[in-house]
């Protein structure tokens, strides 16, 4: 168990990083994020007993933001860099919470439900950061006359990643998965528990999904989940190797206040209208970035030598040419170190040779392209 952003969380369960890293990617596994939320207090882990399928309730209380009101979109356009308006009705996109400098405030998942509203999931360590954001232009707007009102919610939030999820979340679901695509969510009953809002996204670039559930009914749900045996716990550690290796972003490690979508490699979350409105904050940062290239640009690199390859500085062969890396470690899927990082634009295409200092020692790398693992999302036929 170690902190995390407020939570106590566990880093591993008894079967270890390596093999659960790998269990997830082969079968399917079961990720307490609960933490996205934030709350005060800790997570639930393994109960008293030690049973490795028995935990103590989560705490009451996890924000989770709704955003209610005929304004609603565009007070989160206001905010966002993603085109929130051409949403449907069920589907949700990843979009960026920026500031006047185009620097990234946090990014967050927004969806616009068949329930008319917005439903926002945040970062554990930007909830409260981006609460107070979401708050303080939700007032601004208010005297103005718009109509846009906030909601916390203390759901807790489940997620089963693999490529069983399919199987094992079916038995419990009246809905067809199968109707169900990457990024969209419905509101429905989950092995008896009403209230669950299941969206089929996550974090590990497997095919799963995030089940926002009732918090008093968390438990119940998970160790229905854990009955199945197909069905293992996943700690951080393999929520980080997983989430690497498919080229995801860890916000306060590869993007933060001082990184620009346009840096970040992140252009793609801003929609073709909001381009051309540039209505978002530091839209003209960006865009005159995008224009011009950036100074600097994420390089993803491999390499097989030993150690972990999350130590900068990130350099090419020429050491006036520096960078850093931002995230890195073994691949399990792989058998090879990889890591993410930033290097001057020049030197960040796919196929050229940098050398990265690990522990002080050099070692030869190779910029590839993204994701290092293929991800498996799923798309409605």
């Amino acid at each position: 168990m170690v902190p995390f952003a407020g939570w106590s969380l566990p880093l591993q369960y008894e079967q270890g990083h390596l093999q659960s890293h790998l269990h997830t990617r082969r079968h399917c596994s079961l990720f307490d994020v609960t933490h996205m939320l934030q709350v005060a207090g800790s997570g639930w882990g393994a109960g008293a007993g030690g049973h490795p399928h028995r935990f103590t309730p989560p705490p009451p209380g996890p924000f989770q933001t709704r955003v209610y009101g005929r304004d609603r979109v565009r007070f989160m356009e206001s905010l966002v860099v993603g085109d929130i308006a051409e949403l449907k009705p069920g589907q949700g996109t990843l979009t960026l919470l920026t500031n006047e400098k185009g620097g990234i405030m946090d990014d967050l998942i927004v969806t616009n439900t068949s329930e008319d509203h917005l439903y926002v999931v945040s970062n554990a360590g930007c909830a409260d950061k981006d609460l107070a954001i979401f708050r303080g232009r939700a007032e601004e707007l208010q005297a103005t006359g718009s109509d846009v009102h906030l909601e916390v919610s203390d759901n807790a939030l489940l997620a089963l990643q693999g490529p069983s999820m399919v199987r094992v979340l079916q038995v419990g679901l009246s809905d067809d998965l199968a109707k169900l695509s990457f990024m969209n969510s419905i509101s429905t009953t989950v092995f008896g528990v009403p209230g669950c809002r299941v969206t089929r996204c996550g974090y590990t670039g497997e095919d799963g999904v995030e089940i926002s559930v009732p918090a008093g009914r968390a438990v119940e749900l998970a160790e229905q989940l854990l009955d199945v045996p197909d069905v293992w716990l996943a700690g951080l550690a393999a929520r980080d190797s997983l989430r690497l290796e498919a080229g995801l972003c860890l916000y306060g490690n590869d993007i933060d206040e001082t990184i620009t979508p346009a840096e970040a490699g992140l252009m793609w979350t801003l929609g073709k209208r909001r381009r051309t409105a540039m209505d978002f904050p530091g839209a003209a940062v960006i865009m005159a970035q995008a224009k011009e290239k950036p100074r600097r640009k994420p390089p993803n690199c491999s390499h097989g030598r030993g150690g972990w390859c999350c130590q900068p500085p990130l350099t090419s062969p020429c050491p006036h040419v520096p960078g850093t890396v931002t995230s890195g470690c073994p691949s399990p899927s792989l058998g090879k170190n990889i890591a993410m990082g930033y290097v001057e634009t020049a030197h960040s295409q796919a196929g050229t040779e940098l050398t990265v200092e690990v522990r002080k020692k050099q070692h030869p790398a190779l910029v590839t392209k993204m994701p290092f693992v293929p991800t498996q999302y799923y798309t409605a036929k």
